[in-house]
């Protein structure tokens, strides 16, 4: 299996398993981020948006039963597993390229025996760029699974199989294809670029500081064991530090994918009317959900992508 083949495969099964064990954020961010107001109900001792939330879950579950949480999961599935696949793979070829320029090649590489990567090391500025460059680059290949994933979730849509949706989406022409495609470049280019910078150094951090402590001859026996805890530490917590930073394109996102009102139909006017409704707190709803799904996604992400790609290319008797 030759080396994109490897990342496409990673990416594919990282894609694929965030997707089915985490689709129920999705859905409850979707649902939270649609309507113009945030129901407040009275007497409770939550905040106005985690009651919504359980009230939404449970609404979804008295109707739909269970499985309703995983409404959408198809379209996800079309936009994640390609989208995630496409992103790992060009990233990683992106950043095999960046890493051809002093520029962008740090100073000081770790030991391959020290490390728990498979990817090229780069500088901060590196990272930022290739990360950027590449999330936004699949996010508008694929932005029309984007535009019906978040529609098939939305309450205002209802669609009897995906190929009726994506006819409907088609006719409609290219202003409804590319729906919210520069809200999510802004949401994805530094979402993206923060995640890969922080990622790359807490990982090194790490891994320096295990490989420092008095019990490295242990760890060094489970090098296996021990990448996967790295790369899901690491992940989750860049994760949340780039979730929060770029939730308010996330909600501008939605509103204009789901929603059809003539306020909703650009960047300037979805964002007047998010704070006439709802002022600051308005760009900030769902972010519960999508923190927690990130951390989660992240983790599980980038664990399985990068000890795909490990397990690959080391003889199985290293697995142990």
């Amino acid at each position: 299996m030759n080396n994109v083949s490897q990342h496409l495969l990673s990416g594919a099964l990282s894609g694929f398993a965030s997707t089915i064990i985490l689709q129920p954020f999705d859905l409850l961010k979707t649902r939270i981020q649609q309507p113009d107001h945030l129901r407040k109900l009275s007497h409770s001792p939550l905040s106005p948006q985690s009651t919504f939330i359980f009230r939404t879950a449970r609404n979804i579950v008295q109707r739909d039963g269970f499985l309703g949480l995983w409404r959408g999961t198809s379209p996800s599935l079309l936009r994640n597993v390609p989208g995630v696949a496409l992103y790992f793979t060009g990233l990683s070829q992106f950043r095999s390229f960046l890493a051809t320029s002093p520029y962008f090649t740090p100073l000081r590489a770790s030991s391959p025996s020290q490390s728990t990567s498979t990817l090229p090391k780069l500088t901060a500025q590196g990272n930022l760029l290739a990360g950027a460059f590449t999330r936004v680059t699949v996010g508008l290949l694929l932005n029309p699974f984007s535009v019906i994933k978040a529609r098939y979730e939305s309450s205002y849509y209802s669609y009897g199989s995906l190929p009726q949706a994506f006819i409907g989406l088609i006719r409609s022409g290219p202003s409804e294809i590319f729906r919210g495609a520069i809200a999510s470049s802004l949401r994805d280019a530094p979402y993206a670029g923060i995640f890969v910078v922080f990622y790359e150094h807490i990982k090194t951090s790490l891994s320096s500081a295990m490989s420092a402590a008095p019990n490295s001859a242990v760890v060094a026996a489970v090098p296996f064991s021990l990448s996967t805890a790295v790369h899901s530490l690491s992940a989750a917590s860049a994760g949340a530090l780039a979730t929060l930073a770029t939730q308010p394109f996330d909600v501008l996102k939605t509103k204009m994918q789901v929603r059809s009102e003539t306020k909703y139909r650009g960047l300037w006017s979805t964002v007047r009317a998010v704070w006439q409704q709802r002022g600051v707190a308005g760009f900030f709803d769902g972010s519960t959900l999508r923190m927690s799904r990130k951390i989660f996604s992240s983790a599980i992400g980038w664990a399985v992508y990068e000890g795909v790609l490990i397990a690959v290319r080391r003889p199985p008797r290293e697995l142990d």
